[in-house]
Order: structure tokens, then sequence, then C-alpha cells
């Protein structure tokens, strides 16, 4: 088996050893396999997505970064059929954006967000 190497800040070490204790993980090997498998079916699914639909996006961001969160908000304006905006804790935002479009939007949209490295959590619900 191949091994990499990576880089993890305290924040998210600290929650990687609460998931391993909590879900009874072996290692943080055996976490981390998790959720790349996670991510990996998540945007398989993503992919298989064709045809007009509706979704909800759920996003997660310290508030310092509300301008990030409009200027992505401002490509899909033709998608975003409803946003919710709410501090819910301390300096955190939660974003939630009912879209409705084709596929190929919503996917963008949800991409935008993702590779951001200023947003904590992404979430794409379709329905």
């Amino acid at each position: 088996m191949p091994i990499i190497s990576i880089s993890l800040n305290d924040e998210i070490l600290a929650e990687l050893d609460k998931l391993q204790s909590s879900m009874g993980f072996s290692g943080r090997s055996e976490a981390i396999r998790a959720g790349i498998r996670s991510f990996v079916s998540d945007e398989k699914q993503k992919n298989q997505l064709t045809g007009n639909l509706n979704a909800i996006l759920l996003v997660v961001h310290n508030d310092e970064f509300d301008a990030v969160v409009t200027g992505i908000k401002q490509n899909f304006e033709d998608l975003i059929t409803t946003h919710l905006h709410s501090k819910i804790e301390g300096e955190k935002c939660m974003e939630l954006f009912l879209l409705k479009g084709n596929a190929e939007q919503v996917s963008s949209i949800t991409r935008d967000f993702q590779i951001n490295k200023k947003m904590d959590t992404i979430k794409l619900v379709t329905l």
C-alpha cells in the first residue's frame, strides 16, 4: 500500500482525534481513509447528476470571509432561488442556498466553494 504524507493544522488534528475516538477507528489513518472514501463517493454522485434539478447547498465559514461568499454567489445568481445567511456561533456563519438549474451549474457552484480554503464546511443535497 502506498504511503502519503499530509500536513494538518492543530484544529483539524484535534477534530480528527475526536472522530477517531468517538467512531472507534483504530488509528488516524483509518479515519482519514474513511473520510476520503466518503469524499470520493460524494464526488461520484455529484458527477453523475444530469438535467435540471433542485438542490440545497450548505456552506459554513468565518464571518470575515463574507466577501468571498458574495463573490462566488454573484457568479451564480441565476441558479440561486433563495439565500439565507445566519450567524451560528461566535464568528461562524452559515449560508444556505436553494438552487434550481442544470446539474452542471449546481456542480460548479459547489466546486467553487469546495476549492476555497476559507470555507469550513460544504454540503450539497440534491432533491
